[in-house]
């Protein structure tokens, strides 16, 4: 069906980006699944056709946009492609909310330059080791000393945490035990900061050229200039931002579901078995039949989303029944179209594995289908 959301200028940012992602990032992959990370380099090079300065202010060098329709459509691009940006997705779709709306005149002057030009990109750091989705049980603490904040604390399964120059560390800087959720603020960590270290690059079971790293923090001295928004509101702060991120995860699970759909649908047409097509068997056309179906409603549900969002009114409940339904559909979709390449669907070599790897987390990250549900639950009165 004909999507009403993009005008002449997202088709031929839409274009120039596609075209960016055939040369620059497709041909690569192999080489960065193998080091478990993009190079640096990249960022550099997004930032030449605008990718990464789309929503930082003009004044900063970048396009001044405040639609989230031009990252929609990287994000799209990339999933098509079957291919990944590694870290700068999150950088640009997750991340740098925060410093759109709570950073001040002066981080701004000092930090977005960099994020327009791609000498800069952030991560965050929420979860740790033992909270998971429990972000009031947050464990790393940060302590004020003179013009300081001491923290200390660990953080784990961070996207971007090996590439990314600064880290919005979310830490406890005071108890309050009638209730968890106060007291949490953000500081934002710089790279080369005594007491930073990064650990491993885990090993995932998918997103194999997306770091995600282990980072401990010992006694990291932090400038009080580098606390993002006010002291104590971090646990609202990080709410404020979910339906974005969720959706991004939506739209995500909706262009690599579709992507899975086109390889499946390609595949079927020149593979021979018992003397035909396999598209020919009737079992492969309702199969592809099923699967179009489900990404048109799902499409539906996104494009809804991503106006809503635009419009400033896309609700925390809202945003979960889109992650919940797009990413549950890709699992789906993705599944059955790994099926039908037979064999050659479980070798690596083809897209279609690579596909159902990194699919499964997105019913993970962000929320899992069960926080989501709780999310929907609660906005129903239950």
């Amino acid at each position: 069906m004909k999507r009403d959301l993009f005008e002449y200028d997202h088709d031929a940012f839409r274009d120039s980006v596609r075209q960016f992602i055939a040369k620059e990032v497709v041909p690569s992959l192999p080489d960065w699944e193998a080091a478990g990370r993009v190079p640096r380099e990249l960022f550099a090079k997004t930032a030449e056709i605008g990718i990464n300065g789309l929503q930082v202010p003009e004044e900063y060098g970048g396009g001044g946009i405040e639609s989230f329709l031009f990252n929609a459509i990287v994000i799209e691009e990339i999933g098509y492609a079957a291919a990944t940006l590694g870290g700068l997705q999150v950088h640009l779709s997750t991340v740098l909310p925060y410093f759109f709306e709570y950073a001040n005149d002066e981080q701004k002057s000092r930090w977005f330059p960099g994020f327009a030009d791609g000498s800069l990109v952030s991560s965050v750091a929420m979860t740790e080791p033992g909270t998971g989705s429990d972000l009031a049980g947050m464990a790393t603490t940060a302590v004020r000393d003179g013009d300081d904040w001491v923290l200390n604390g660990a953080k784990t399964f961070i996207t971007g945490g090996i590439n990314a120059d600064l880290v919005i560390v979310v830490a406890r800087t005071s108890n309050d035990v009638n209730n968890r959720r106060d007291g949490l603020s953000l500081l934002v960590v710089e790279e080369g900061m005594e007491g930073f270290t990064r650990g491993r690059n885990l090993d995932k079971l998918g997103l194999k050229a997306q770091d995600t790293a282990e980072l401990s923090f010992d006694d990291v001295r932090v400038p009080a200039e580098n606390l993002l928004g006010k002291e104590g509101d971090g646990f609202s702060m990080l709410l404020n931002n979910l339906p974005q991120e969720r959706l991004t995860i939506a739209v995500t699970a909706q262009a690599t579901a579709a992507a899975a759909l086109k390889l499946a649908t390609d595949y079927v047409k020149d593979r021979k078995v018992f003397g035909k097509s396999v598209a020919e068997f009737q079992n492969t056309k309702f199969v592809l039949a099923e699967c179009a179906t489900e990404l048109e409603a799902s499409q539906a549900l996104v494009d809804r989303a991503l106006a809503e969002l635009d419009a400033g009114i896309l609700s925390a409940a809202d945003a979960a029944k889109v992650k919940l339904f797009s990413t549950e559909m890709q699992a789906r979709v993705i599944d059955r179209c790994l099926q039908l390449h037979g064999g050659y669907g479980f070798m690596r070599e083809y897209p279609i594995a690579r596909l159902y790897a990194d699919a499964r987390v997105t019913r993970i990250f962000g929320g899992t289908s069960e926080v989501m549900k709780s999310v929907v639950s609660k906005s129903l009165g239950l």
